[in-house]
């Protein structure tokens, strides 16, 4: 069972270059001056999207929600290389759930990128409640699928959501691009096992 981050895994994240790029920023400039706790409760789920963007900076200040929120949509895109192997895995049998720290903006990412042709948006935070690095983000997820964690892969581009996973007994890769993803697939003989298949 293929476990699958989304943001900068699947997905590029516009979180560090085109969300301060919209506030004529840089990210550490952005960083200083947004709300401590928002993002965070937004991907939890225990605020709302409006409540989130006029929380988004600590002092208050008005910009034009709508405009930043379009922003956002238009910048979401695939991470080269990783639809086309996404698809490869799941047209040979993988089942693949996301395993997401994101709020309810995920809907925009299936409304521009349509990932449910690969995975399910079983395990997003905002819906869960709960955030990877956590034990329960894990556990949870193969409770629900009703497995062992030793039966699920986790590919994750943070290094803490990685040990988290492996720490919860799941099998774990960093990843670091779809070439290498690839390749470290083909070493724990996934894709060999499809290739010989085929």
């Amino acid at each position: 069972m293929l476990l699958l981050d989304v943001m900068d895994t699947l997905v590029h994240d516009p979180y560090h270059r085109e969300q301060p790029a919209f506030f004529g920023l840089a990210l550490d400039q952005l960083q200083a001056l947004k709300h401590p706790t928002a993002w965070i409760d937004f991907e939890l789920g225990r605020i709302t999207e409006e409540e989130f963007l006029r929380r988004f900076f600590r002092d208050g200040r008005p910009f034009d929600h709508l405009a930043f929120r379009q922003h956002v949509a238009a910048s979401y895109r695939w991470i080269d290389g990783m639809e086309e192997l996404l698809a490869e895995l799941v047209a040979e049998g993988f089942e693949a759930h996301a395993l997401s720290n994101y709020p309810v903006w995920y809907r925009l990412i299936e409304e521009k990128l349509r990932l449910s042709r690969y995975l399910a948006w079983s395990f997003v935070s905002c819906r869960t409640g709960v955030r990877k690095p956590e034990p329960a983000s894990y556990l949870g997820a193969a409770r629900s699928l009703g497995l062992y964690p030793s039966q699920c892969l986790v590919v994750d581009d943070r290094p803490a959501n990685v040990a988290g996973a492996r720490q919860s007994g799941m099998a774990a890769i960093l990843f670091e691009g779809a070439d290498a993803l690839r390749q470290e697939l083909d070493r724990r003989g996934i894709l060999t096992a499809l290739q010989t298949k085929s």
